[in-house]
């Protein structure tokens, strides 16, 4: 009796065990139609908005919740600006709602499309797809996403869809600098339903200065804002080593750049949080 009981027990747990789906499965040549290109939906709108903070790090919520430090956002920007320029010369979309959207929808490279798909723009299937394909829950369960070879074949199809669809011809009567109209655009004409996603683009142009790079192609020299840096704190005490803040520094990288701790180095420069500006002085030794 023991033992039939023990066999059956092992025949449930078997089968309980062989039900369960994987998050995402991939297949060849399905066509799924969705409403909109991108992952980001209304339900996602309470999601954390990507803003300055006491903190080097942040979570992007596209097709899967990401925790990502300044520095990988950095490290994403400098790794796609020239694929992302070379699309705005040959397409005419701004190179910094191109980065942005890709640090958004791709969880800056480290979202689960992005590592098992490359598909950085969180791109559904639609009926005229006919590459490989897998599906993840967004909106709802087990939707199609398209899958790419790598990622700038990615960045290629986002061009495509938004410069050859007639939902997107109004954007290209916008100016080609002005990111904040083509963010509201690309809202406007159904790429997202998050009523904040044009805000979570502007703010990451804002903070990692990715219009620059509209300006690089259209032949505009770039001026940094610094009311979008932290403010500038003097220091006082110029006994050690001073290092003045790079574009793209934070208190991480530089903390690596000369050994010493993030908070020796806030300490060192009565810093009240993470926030640094650029051509900041700070003592490193």
């Amino acid at each position: 009796m023991f033992k039939k009981s023990l066999l059956l027990l092992s025949f449930l747990l078997l089968i309980r065990c062989g039900s369960s789906k994987p998050a995402i499965i991939t297949t060849k040549g399905s066509h799924y139609k969705s409403k909109n290109e991108g992952s980001y939906s209304s339900k996602k709108s309470n999601s954390r908005y990507p803003k300055k903070s006491n903190s080097d790090t942040e979570i992007i919520e596209s097709t899967s919740r990401t925790l990502v430090t300044s520095d990988v956002v950095n490290g994403y920007v400098f790794h796609y600006k020239d694929v992302a320029m070379k699309n705005m010369k040959k397409y005419g979309i701004p190179a910094s709602i191109i980065l942005a959207q890709g640090i958004l929808e791709s969880g800056a490279g480290q979202g689960n499309l992005a590592v098992t798909a490359n598909n950085h723009f969180g791109i559904k299937c639609y009926k005229d797809w006919t590459g490989e394909t897998v599906y993840h829950d967004d909106d709802s369960s087990n939707e199609c996403f398209r899958k790419y070879k790598n990622p700038e074949e990615s960045f290629q199809d986002h061009a495509e869809i938004v410069s050859k669809r007639t939902r997107y011809a109004s954007l290209f009567s916008l100016p080609k600098d002005d990111y904040a109209a083509w963010a509201k655009g690309l809202r406007a004409a159904g790429y997202a339903t998050d009523a904040k996603y044009p805000e979570k683009l502007i703010s990451y142009i804002e903070r990692y200065h990715l219009d620059q790079y509209d300006n690089q192609v259209l032949g505009k020299e770039y001026v940094i804002d610094k009311s979008q840096n932290a403010t500038v704190i003097p220091v006082t005490n110029t006994e050690g080593k001073v290092y003045e803040v790079q574009k793209g520094d934070t208190l991480y990288s530089i903390s690596k750049k000369f050994n010493i701790l993030v908070e020796d180095l806030k300490q060192k420069n009565n810093l009240p949080d993470f926030s640094i500006a650029v051509g900041q002085q700070l003592i490193v030794k």
